[in-house]
Parts: C-alpha cells; sequence; structure tokens
C-alpha cells in the first residue's frame, strides 16, 4: 500500500510537477523505506551493495550498544543522586517523576527498567530535538541546491546527542545541531565536503558558547535540583588520582569506568559498548582500524612518558594529571568513544593508509597533551580530533607527494 501511494504521487515532486521543488523530501521518504531505484550501468563504476544509505546504517547499529548505555547510565547515576539525597519516588518532583509514577515505576537504582526508562526520559528528547532541527536544515539544503537528502545526517543527529550531558537545554541543543550542520557542512558544500567532523563542531561550538551548561559538577547528572558530581577526569585536574582511587576504588573505579557506570556525557561513558561498536565498523571496513590502533598507541605512549615525568613535576601546582595511570587514560573521558566513531569519520579523517597512521597519532598525543598539561580543561579529545581534522589534508598531500616521488625514482 505504500508502495502504491509513493508511486501514485511521485509525478507532483518529479519533473515540471507542482511540488518538483521538494522532490527532495519525497525521495528521503522513498528511500528510507525502500531501495532507490537507481543502479550502476557503466563498466567503469564499482558493484558493490554497500551504498551511503547502507553505509550510514551500519554506522547507527554500530552505535547502538552506546545509546542503550547512554539511557542506562543516565538514569542509573540520577537514581544514585536521588538515593543519596534520601529521595524516593514519591517525594521527587518534576514531570519525569509525574512519568515514573504514572508507569508504577520508581528510582531505585537497583532497578534496571527504572533507571533505563528514567535516562531515556532525558536522552529521547534531547535527541528528537537534534533530529528534527538538523533535519530541517537538511531539507532546506537540499531544496535549494535541488538534490537529494543525504542519509549522513542519521550518524551527525545521533552522535551529537551522545556527547552532551542529560541537564543540556533542549534550545542549546537545536543551536548547536543548527551551527554543526549549517556551518560545519553546509557551507562547504555538504556531506562529503566538510573537512570538520559536524557533531563535534556542533559540541566545540556550545562548549565556547554556552560553558555554563557543558562543563562543571552540576551538568553531568540529572535528577535532584542543585546536586552535583565531578567526572573523573575533573576530579584527577583538581584533586589528583588519590581522590579518584579514595571516591571509586582503585580496580573498582576503573571496571566501572570501563562498563560506563560513571558520570560524563550521555554517550561516552562505557568503553565496552566502544568496543561493541569498533567490532562492528572493522568488521564491515566502514572504520579505519589503523585510525583506531594508531590514536590508541600514540595516546599510550605519550601517558606513559607524562606519568614517568610525575615525580619531576609533582611540585608543580599544575601537575595533579601527570598522576594519572596509562591505564586509566584509556577508559575516561570521551576518548574511547573519539577514537571509534568521530576520528574515524571517511569525511574529515586521513584518507590514504599511510597518512591514517600520522592522523591517529597526532590525536592520540595530543588529547594526553590537553588532558595532563592542561589543567584547565581535563578533557581533550575534542580539541585532539578537530586538530586532526585540520591536519588530515596536509598529511594526504605529503603522503600521497611522496609516493609519486617514489614511483618517479623506481620507474626514471
Amino acid at each position: 500500500m505504500l508502495r502504491r501511494l509513493l508511486d501514485r504521487v511521485e509525478s507532483q515532486f518529479t519533473g515540471k510537477g507542482r511540488l518538483a521543488y521538494f522532490f527532495a523530501l519525497y525521495e528521503a521518504i522513498d528511500t528510507f523505506f525502500y531501495t532507490p531505484k537507481k543502479v550502476t550501468e557503466k563498466l567503469v563504476h564499482i558493484r558493490d551493495t554497500l551504498d551511503y544509505k547502507r553505509l550510514m546504517m551500519i554506522v547507527v547499529v554500530a552505535l547502538t550498544p552506546v545509546t542503550l548505555m547512554a539511557m542506562y547510565n543516565t538514569g542509573y547515576q540520577a537514581n544514585l543522586a536521588y538515593a543519596d539525597v534520601g529521595v524516593s519516588v514519591g517525594q521527587a518532583e518534576g514531570g519525569r517523576a509525574d512519568v515514573l509514577r504514572w508507569l508504577g515505576l520508581g528510582v531505585d537504582p537497583a532497578s534496571v527498567l527504572d533507571c533505563f526508562v528514567l535516562g531515556a526520559m532525558y536522552f529521547l528528547p534531547v535527541y528528537v530535538v537534534c533530529m528534527a532541527v538538523g533535519g530541517v536544515w537538511e531539507l532546506i539544503f537540499a531544496f535549494v541546491r535541488k538534490h537529494e537528502v543525504n542519509e549522513g545526517f542519521l550518524v551527525t543527529g545521533l552522535l551529537f546527542p551522545l556527547t552532551l550531558p542529560p541537564t543540556i537545554p533542549w534550545w542549546q541543543v537545536a543551536v548547536g545541531i543548527s551551527f554543526g550542520v549549517v556551518i560545519g557542512k553546509e557551507i562547504f558544500g555538504g556531506t562529503g565536503k566538510n573537512f570538520l567532523n559536524p557533531a563535534l563542531t556542533a559540541r566545540a561550538f556550545l562548549f565556547f558558547a554556552y560553558p555554563g551548561q557543558i562543563i562543571g559538577d552540576t551538568v553531568w547528572i540529572a535528577g535532584p535540583d542543585g546536586y552535583t558530581g565531578a567526572t573523573s577526569l575533573g576530579i584527577v585536574a583538581t584533586q589528583g588520582m588519590e581522590a579518584v582511587t579514595d571516591t571509586f576504588g582503585q580496580w573498582a573505579g576503573w571496571w566501572d569506568s570501563f562498563v560506563g557506570f560513571i558520570p560524563g556525557s550521555m554517550g561516552e561513558t562505557s568503553t565496552l559498548g566502544c568496543l561493541f561498536g569498533a567490532a562492528v565498523l572493522i568488521f564491515t571496513g566502514i572504520g579505519s582500524w589503523r585510525i583506531m590502533l594508531s590514536m590508541v598507541t600514540g595516546a599510550a605512549v605519550a601517558s606513559v612518558l607524562l606519568f614517568m615525568m610525575g615525580p619531576a613535576v609533582m611540585g608543580l601546582a599544575t601537575a595533579p594529571a601527570f598522576q594519572m595511570p596509562p591505564h586509566w587514560h584509556l577508559v575516561v573521558g570521551g576518548f574511547a568513544f573519539g577514537t571509534v566513531f568521530m576520528a574515524t569519520d571517511p569525511v574529515s579523517a586521513s584518507m590514504t593508509r599511510t597518512g591514517q597512521w600520522y592522523y591517529g597519532s597526532l590525536i592520540g598525543v595530543a588529547v594526553m597533551m590537553v588532558r595532563v598539561v592542561n589543567p584547565a580543561y581535563p578533557e581533550g579529545a575534542m580539541l585532539a580530533i578537530l586538530l586532526g581534522n585540520t591536519f588530515a589534508p596536509t598529511i594526504d598531500y605529503y603522503v600521497v607527494k611522496a609516493n609519486i616521488r617514489r614511483r618517479a625514482l623506481r620507474h626514471a
């Protein structure tokens, strides 16, 4: 029935139809439900079943574990806060508490369902606002340029909410995704022509434009008004590594950080979830294992060297972050999320195989330098990846130039 309906109205959106200006909207709906009609006919093209739409949907599938963990951990941290202040579901205030009572649920951190439902009520509205506002911008540019709506926004629209704290105001989500789509991508020509990752561009804009809602101890935990809770990196930057181990315990805290049971951006806390996503992207050939491996290697080497320098700088006021052991750096903050889903963006990352090693290593080292040496900004993944994006074209240029020089000498 849906196929017949779409076929019946197609003539209105194509050629000289009355609604031809809105063909991009019709095409987006049609190809969302059905395989596009276009097929490769000339022999000069490579035949492949993995078209752009399927590629983007595989990335969405790879993001599923961290998305589910985002909803669960957001609710879990909120319920821990309610338990800490001694508030029951009957005493909790606000629209979300009313929904929980209507569903017969509570604010019990031991209940998986309680945590997941409460977390979903924080994450899903942010996701809906992001998709609605960003989708409108995508349609506007598609109408003006008279081209199809690119499915790349399905990934950008999911990545961006996962990088945000659960307490982010919805209007800031709309402003941020607008900046990411328009300034970070469309003004350069749209999907495939942007040199910066749009989701990270949106996140960076909010970080510098509205830091009060992006950083600080009050933004990471939803729940009781005024409740604060610092991230592991925030604790280390201000109080040192001993404060983290005193709060969480040495290995228990590391394991919680690995699984994702810590305060932080909604989708960036679970290294385990990111590993599942990495397996999907590497197996399907969509994510570059060279970038992932080189980024981890660069970060590990840099963190070891900085950790070894710790005793020499312990007398300095800016030294607390030098105390963090290398194995902790890999499971806290947005490092794992950035390594798997942000740095491997096929558009803004280095495209040559040799260049990917340099690109990933540059980002990994930059993350550790920002985290450890700059105590005012304990999380360095976002800025380091954007830095890598700006260097990616230059890296590829010199890699290609070196290859041409070697071949010229070999065949001279």
